[in-house]
């Protein structure tokens, strides 16, 4: 047993009162009448030998009294593993998961209702000189300083649902770095969640020796949940007045069959769609929605559902601009090809421009979604790495070689990218033999496709090497030869033709089939704004280049909110920093002056739809041997927190001792008279 406050002990000097008081209380005698005094000395030694029996218990329970009395002051308690130096002042972190999931209801009213006051159980369950530290899912500022018992209170009690949604291992990172300021304390950590699955991979959690940490695991009700985790639009570029199809992904996060869930697509605030959907237990699925008639502009997207009753994930915002022409870079040897020229200035919504390979402005590339070179004999190293960096950016290539191609400057170029790229000349004739319509540039180009269809004739063609990357073939030549490849770089595209656009080499220039194959890749092509954007970890926005000073920054503007993120320019693009500023999804204008750049949507992080829980024994494999984990069932925290830090206490128990031997001391003193019995027994 050991003694929290053994100052007390000198308390123990008062022990010695009751003894004083029983020595010097000298009583009256009663005088006793006797028929017969021969019995006087018999009668008097028996009364004085009870009477002796009776002060010395009296003696004893008033001791043992104010003995236990003491001895609860010192507050006796028998150690545990974590009761070392109980006494000392302690630095205590809190953790109160403030996550969508918590809006759940229990028994108690909502999950973060009962973080909120399991957190003041565990600081009420410490010493008046103890220090906390109050931590949420928004890692703010404010938050990294500690703080007396009523502060913690009162920031426990400004608490509110917040978007963000941190792993477990961030959450105990954070707070033992606060901890690791205060080296001379006793540390502890404290994490009052639901413990979603999301929170937390198989692996052990890493905790620093010396640092106690115990979870609060709160229990929530199993409810139904369907969300949408994702959009996508079919079409890369998009035209006013055309047809968009747009790829909704449903997830249902339950055990239990949705049905006929109302889903419906806003634009612009304007109903486009409509659906129902039934998704099986724990599955997901993908549904297609059309819709039409845009105008020109960015384009603000809601998706909405009716999934009672959990509602935090019924919304789901996109974006992305309807183009009124839409830009394409021709870059040749200072010739332009007269066949390109022709393919693009046959519709108005493409914007072609021309440049010599010498006279490229590198930081622009990225405001064009295709890029086609033709005919550059050499292609320089400089133009090479612009391109690699075009590519990787989600920028689509078109290469046709020159009749006189430099192969190995065009090695340079394609083989960093993971394309193919012409080896050889084969000086060969023959046709193409077949064309791949499982690929996505013929797809909803042919209504049918006839059994003998009219290829290209070749006269001589550049052998393609073997792709390291994911590549297609187009078109093929006999013997499995590439004649023309589709090869994926990181987020873009490049295709490789293994003839130029020369009548020397092919009849593809002239082709039926030439020009609705270039209209489909530059339709496919682009590397556009992403639809949305997730909060906390999407922090780092690229947009095109934007020139800003001092006195033209950029803003993103939602209604009264505005939020003026961190710029920064590389080549190519412009880097937009909004680290956890953005906390509110829904679309954003991002704003210079009073002009509209672009619209950007921002949406909840996912994770928290799914609504599986840890259970005791799958907590028990991730966590430390020495952490703990408390019951959230008992009424009150307290109790349990404070045998962990102190250990059994025994000054309850003191207590009642205390009180027994004061109850047995009342008992002497009024019934137990000895005197009178003798008497009653010699009459």
């Amino acid at each position: 047993m050991h003694l929290l406050y053994p100052a007390f002990l000198f308390a123990l000097v008062s022990l010695a009162i009751p003894v004083l008081v029983h020595l010097f209380n000298f009583r009256k005698y009663q005088k006793v009448y006797f028929s017969n005094v021969q019995f006087l000395k018999e009668i008097n030694e028996q009364q004085s030998s009870r009477r002796n029996l009776k002060e010395r218990l009296i003696l004893a329970a008033r001791l043992l009294a104010l003995f236990f009395l003491i001895l609860a002051f010192t507050r006796p308690y028998i150690s545990n593993q974590h009761t070392e130096n109980a006494g000392s002042q302690q630095v205590v972190s809190v953790f109160v998961d403030n996550s969508y999931s918590m809006q759940t209801l229990n028994s108690e009213g909502t999950l973060l209702d009962e973080a909120k006051r399991r957190a003041k159980e565990i600081a009420s369950a410490y010493g008046i000189n103890d220090r906390f530290q109050l931590l949420t899912q928004d890692f703010e500022g404010k938050h990294q300083r500690l703080l007396n018992r009523d502060e913690f209170n009162d920031a426990v009690d400004a608490v509110k649902i917040s978007p963000q949604s941190r792993s477990l291992q961030q959450i105990i990172n954070r707070q033992q770095s606060l901890l690791g300021m205060q080296p001379n304390s006793l540390r502890s950590i404290y994490i009052i969640s639901d413990f979603q699955k999301n929170i937390s991979g198989t692996q052990a959690l890493k905790v620093d020796t010396g640092t106690h940490i115990s979870m609060v695991q709160l229990k929530a009700s199993s409810l139904p949940n369907v969300a949408v985790d994702s959009v996508a639009l079919l079409s890369a570029v998009h035209r006013p007045g055309e047809s968009e199809k747009l790829v909704v992904r449903l997830h249902n996060y339950a055990d239990e069959k949705a049905e006929k869930i109302p889903l419906k697509v806003l634009i612009n605030g304007e109903q486009k769609a409509l659906g129902s959907y039934t998704i099986a237990p724990r599955s997901a699925q993908n549904d297609t929605l059309s819709f039409s008639g845009l105008q020109a502009g960015w384009q603000r997207g809601e998706i909405t559902l009716q999934d009672n009753p959990v509602t935090f994930d019924n919304q789901f915002y996109f974006s992305f601009n309807v183009k009124q022409q839409m830009p394409v870079l021709l870059i040749d040897d200072g010739i332009a090809n007269t066949y390109l020229k022709a393919v693009f200035a046959s519709d108005p919504f493409f914007n072609a421009q021309r440049v010599p390979a010498g006279n490229v402005d590198y930081a622009g590339l990225n405001a064009y979604p295709l890029i086609v070179l033709s005919d550059i004999k050499s292609i320089s190293t400089g133009l090479a790495q612009q391109l690699k960096s075009y590519v990787s950016k989600g920028g689509t290539l078109v290469v046709f070689p020159a009749v006189d191609a430099d192969l190995s400057s065009y090695h340079s170029l394609l083989q960093p990218v993971n394309a193919a790229y012409p080896e050889k000349l084969i000086t060969e004739a023959t046709k193409v033999t077949a064309i791949n319509l499982q690929n996505q540039v013929f797809k909803n180009i042919f209504d049918s496709f006839p059994q003998n269809p009219d290829l290209p004739v070749v006269k001589k063609y550049y052998q393609l090497s073997a792709s390291s990357g994911r590549n297609e073939n187009l078109m093929q030549l006999p013997g499995g030869q590439s004649f023309w490849m589709d090869n994926t770089s990181g987020k873009g595209k490049v295709y490789i033709a293994a003839v130029p656009l020369d009548e020397d080499f092919s009849n593809l220039q002239h082709h039926a089939l030439f020009l609705p194959i270039m209209f489909r890749i530059a339709l496919l092509s682009g590397h556009d704004q992403p639809l949305f954007y997730t909060l906390g970890h999407d922090e780092t926005i690229e947009i095109a280049p934007i020139q800003t000073n001092e006195k033209q920054l950029l803003k993103l503007v939602k209604g009264q909110t505005s939020i003026i993120p961190d710029v920064r320019q590389q080549e190519g693009s412009t880097l937009l920093y909004t680290s956890d500023q953005v906390n509110e999804i829904g679309t954003y204008d991002l704003k210079k002056q009073d002009s509209t750049l672009a619209v950007l949507a921002f949406n909840d992080n996912r994770s928290e739809s799914d609504l599986s829980y840890y259970t005791h024994a799958d907590l028990v494999k991730i966590l430390p041997k020495t952490a703990d984990i408390l019951q959230s069932s008992k009424a009150s925290l307290k109790g349990e927190i404070s045998e962990l830090n102190i250990g059994l206490q025994l000054w309850k128990l003191c207590i009642i001792l205390a009180l027994i031997f004061l109850a047995a001391e009342i008992l002497l003193v009024r019934y137990y008279k000895p005197g009178k019995e003798i008497v009653q027994q010699s009459a």
